[in-house]
């Protein structure tokens, strides 16, 4: 009977904390007691453990009469999740005496137990094994299931497990398990892929989207029913340059973290489509214990909200701060959490409530308390936040019949971003960001490089639209990523007149 200490890891989306499985074993009335503020799911952890190691041909607790105490420090740190469940039972076999051990204090653990001794998947593997890199941890143990989450690195050596056996056989040196090696890059689109080529007509309305991908804009399409507003948004998600390797470790990490990651590390920005009738919390992230949300899950990505309008009035609202600062402040009874959601927003609305105000198609038939109500749905802040309105117009019907000819891909959209992107960020290096609608106020007029009658055009044309100073450096800031896609050093008028386009007009 005796005492050992086993380390192991808890994930979050912004963090991952060390967690040392301490365990006492003596003989005495049979107990088996876990504390240190564990969850439901940990509590239960003595039931999966107990079971697990029976059925691995080991003796367990009850059987020997044993009072077992686990304890999982630091103790003000509320436990969640069954990935305690292999520290748990290491720890005890070596405290119970039933296995010598080589040296594992430099040896992390994580994996759910199934009752038959089994390893289970478990979720956030890969900021757990990013954790482990940072801090020099020699060896990491994980579900064999969580292969596709490997990192290689030359100090630390990831080993997938299958079951209870084969992680006591490797530490015990009977059997030694070969070494992971990280998955192969995997670049791939989103499945049945929308190409720009497949969308008829709406040039400007492409035009515009192609500004937002290049900038990192936000950008709202308006438009009567059925003109193609959703399918120009979901085209929209392949025309983005995969993600930059910091991107990627921040995104991957997030989706692990939460238990989204499926099957591979994520190069491509994420798309996250919510429906309108999706409860404030899962849109902002909050509940009883906090958890991330979609404007989390869509950060460094794109977060199209179809029938904008339609989303409850405090989830629309709620937006201002991430569209702001990135992130979001997540406060509740049992903790407070701020949450990354530096995201690209996609809105799509119709004009009115019929959908047909300002269309030359059809006639609209609200009335004007219904048109003023509607309006009131998206606030003048929230509408500021927003670079680019575009409208999406009716296709007449004799180009809907006929094939496109001649249209652009994707591809050659996403080309073009690429482009301008890589000549922004060699301008923007000097202050460290990326795109342009990064920039603060001070830096966009700092290295913005405009012409003196570009200032000129732009500060007339926000006094008589009676811009706010967001409106006029968020003007500024488009104006300069029209630049960046004619790779033209300086912003010129011709770029400020066509920014001005995709500012918001009465009414619209």
């Amino acid at each position: 009977m005796g005492f050992a200490r086993i380390r192991s890891a808890q994930a979050t989306p912004t963090s991952v904390h060390d967690i040392r499985v301490e365990a006492d074993v003596h003989r005495g009335l049979y107990s088996f007691s876990i504390v240190g503020i564990p969850d439901q799911v940990v509590e239960e952890s003595k039931d999966r453990v107990t079971s697990a190691l029976r059925n691995s041909g080991f003796t367990s607790p009850k059987t020997e009469h044993q009072k077992v105490t686990i304890s999982l420090s630091p103790a003000q740190l509320k436990k969640e999740g069954a990935h305690f469940d292999i520290p748990i039972a290491i720890a005890y076999l070596a405290a119970s005496g039933q296995i010598k051990t080589k040296d594992i204090e430099n040896t992390l653990f994580v994996g759910e137990l199934g009752l038959d001794g089994s390893v289970q998947k478990t979720k956030g593997v890969f900021p757990t094994i990013l954790h482990a890199i940072k801090n020099k941890i020699v060896e990491v143990f994980i579900p064999i299931q969580n292969a596709h989450e490997v990192l290689e690195d030359k100090n630390t050596h990831v080993y997938g497990v299958g079951s209870l056996r084969e992680v006591v056989d490797h530490i015990t040196g009977v059997k030694v398990l070969t070494q992971l090696s990280a998955p192969k890059r995997n670049i791939h689109r989103t499945k049945n892929e929308i190409d720009f080529a497949h969308v008829h007509g709406q040039d400007s309305a492409k035009r515009a989207l192609l500004i937002a991908a290049a900038g990192n804009h936000n950008i709202a399409l308006f438009g009567p029913p059925g003109t193609g507003k959703t399918m120009l948004a979901r085209a929209f998600h392949n025309i983005l340059p995969e993600l930059s390797e910091e991107h990627m470790l921040e995104v991957t990490s997030i989706y692990s973290a939460s238990g989204a990651l499926e099957n591979e590390l994520l190069y491509i920005a994420p798309f996250r489509a919510p429906h309108h009738t999706t409860s404030h919390v899962a849109l902002v992230g909050g509940g009883a214990t906090p958890r991330p949300g979609e404007v989390t899950l869509a950060h460094h990505g794109v977060l199209f909200l179809d029938e904008f309008p339609e989303f409850e009035r405090r989830s629309i609202e709620s937006l201002r701060q991430p569209l702001e600062d990135g992130v979001i402040h997540v406060a509740r009874a049992k903790g407070h959490e701020i949450y990354p959601a530096r995201f690209q927003l996609v809105a799509a609305l119709n004009p009115c409530p019929c959908g047909f105000r300002g269309s030359s198609h059809k006639t609209c038939n609200c009335r004007e308390t219904d048109l003023a109500r509607y309006d009131r749905k998206i606030s003048g802040p929230i509408s500021d936040r927003i670079d680019l309105w575009t409208h999406v117009e009716h296709v007449a019907y004799e180009k809907l019949s006929v094939a496109p000819v001649g249209v652009k891909t994707s591809e050659i959209y996403r080309e073009e971003v690429t482009r301008a992107r890589k000549f922004s960020k060699k301008r923007n290096s000097v202050i460290s960001k990326t795109t342009n609608n990064e920039l603060s106020s001070h830096e966009i007029q700092k290295i913005g490089n405009f012409e003196k009658v570009s200032y000129e055009i732009a500060i007339k044309s926000a006094e008589k639209l009676s811009l706010s100073p967001r409106g006029y450096f968020k003007l500024l800031k488009v104006a300069r990523t029209i630049a960046d896609l004619e790779e033209s050093t300086y912003v010129l008028s011709q770029h400020i007149l066509e920014a001005l386009q995709y500012r918001k007009q009465e009414n619209r």
